[in-house]
């Protein structure tokens, strides 16, 4: 069993105000834990507007699993359109 731990630094292009932030991201969160089965919560940068700071967790069999759900959860980010990764790092365990 192979854990995957993604910290992601997001981007809000569309964002003008904390309340504009939290919808947005709660949208986002919403999906990806029903289209990748993963933990997601927002883990920094809580009073910044435009900024965001993400952690998301999966479990998978092996690490090849663990990096196609984390790429995939990347790439589903960046085609929406209202975010954009500004940086990422990730931890296997």
């Amino acid at each position: 069993m192979i854990t995957g731990i993604c910290r992601l630094e997001i981007f809000l292009h569309d964002s003008f105000s904390l309340k504009d932030k939290r919808r947005a991201l709660k949208s986002l969160t919403e999906r990806l834990r029903a289209k990748f089965n993963a933990s997601v919560a927002e883990v920094g940068n809580n009073d910044k507007w435009q900024v965001a700071s993400l952690g998301i967790a999966c479990v998978a069999n092996s690490s090849v699993q663990v990096d196609r759900i984390l790429d995939s959860v990347m790439k589903f980010i960046e085609m929406d359109g209202r975010f954009e990764i500004s940086g990422y790092h990730i931890d296997r365990v």
